[in-house]
């Protein structure tokens, strides 16, 4: 499913983000947990800078026209009120750090309040926001691998 010439951490990292968010649009928190667990396994900076590159895109393909503090807030409730139906051990405080964090308001690295749980809100964020666009999941995670790969080659000046 994912591209050949990507190196073999870009292919797991797709397929673990891809296992998170099937787990999680699924509403299985067993399975969430246990795709989480694998991409934490992952190079923390990277699997970071894509679930961060998801969730920038996703804002943008639900808010063209720029995003505003209600709408930020309005992400967060939606995603909080959902995920505590099936997952209880969600952590809002998280859902804020990975979304201001992916935004650039906040350094998740400077201020983490859980950074054992941030990629499990992250996979929550996305699911949520993949959910209100009602758009697949593959191009959004394509992309931000590729934007990476491509900021990784190109030489600074």
């Amino acid at each position: 499913m994912w591209p050949t010439h990507w190196p073999a951490v870009a292919r797991d990292i797709a397929e673990a983000l891809d296992a998170a968010i099937v787990a999680a649009r699924a509403s299985d928190a067993a399975a969430l947990t246990e795709a989480t667990e694998e991409l934490a396994a992952l190079p923390a900076e990277q699997v970071g800078a894509v679930l961060a590159g998801v969730i920038r895109e996703l804002l943008e393909t639900l808010h063209p026209d720029g995003l505003t503090g209600e709408d930020v807030q309005d992400v967060l409730t939606r995603c909080a009120r959902a995920a505590a139906l099936w997952f209880p051990a969600v952590d809002v405080d998280s859902l804020v750090t990975v979304l201001t964090g992916a935004l650039g308001v906040a350094d998740v690295e400077e201020n983490p309040r859980r950074p054992e749980r941030a990629v499990e809100a992250a996979i929550l964020v996305i699911a949520d926001l993949l959910s209100a666009a009602e758009v697949p999941a593959d191009g959004y995670v394509r992309r931000a691998l590729d934007e990476i790969a491509r900021a990784e080659t190109v030489e600074m000046p």
